[in-house]
């Protein structure tokens, strides 16, 4: 019997359409029956943000990330054509006039379909990001971790 495919995914990425992309691989990797990893890192943690607010104690300058950073999948911006806000309103009624999933809906389905969501743990601490402000059903490692995942990968990708 073959061994099961893997793919991973660094996802760094803050940008809705690039952070859609990610979603979209790794959607159609598990369908494929592929062990799919996504390890977000900086940028790519605003996928994983909760859309409210959550009381937690922060310091001056994590209050600071947090206010600049944007709150949830739905609150990233374009990576080109933002115009001001009116590129994601504008890539969203596309998405939807298509009938093709915008990227919570991806991000529910990658974990519907087992797909490892991880975070990572050194950038959380650099942004001040705590666990109570991020989304359910995610891991939390470092470096180390998605390295070994990556090694053994069959499809390794940077987003």
């Amino acid at each position: 019997m073959a061994e099961k495919k893997k793919t991973t995914i660094i996802l760094f990425s803050g940008d809705y359409d690039k952070a859609m992309a990610a979603f979209i691989i790794a959607n159609g990797a598990a369908a494929y029956d592929h062990d799919v990893t996504i390890f977000s890192t900086f940028w790519g943690l605003n996928a994983f943000r909760k859309d409210q607010a959550v009381p937690v104690n922060k310091g001056f300058l994590e209050k600071m990330f947090a206010k600049m950073m944007p709150r949830g999948a739905d609150k990233m911006g374009l990576s080109k054509m933002h115009f001001a806000g009116m590129g994601p309103k504008m890539i969203k009624h596309v998405i939807k006039k298509h009938n093709a999933m915008p990227l919570p809906d991806l991000i529910d389905l990658a974990k519907e379909q087992g797909v490892k969501l991880v975070a990572c743990t050194m950038t959380m601490d650099l942004l001040g990001l705590q666990k109570e402000e991020l989304i359910d059903g995610l891991e939390y490692a470092g470096v180390a971790a998605y390295l070994g995942d990556a090694q053994e990968g069959n499809v390794n990708l940077f987003i």
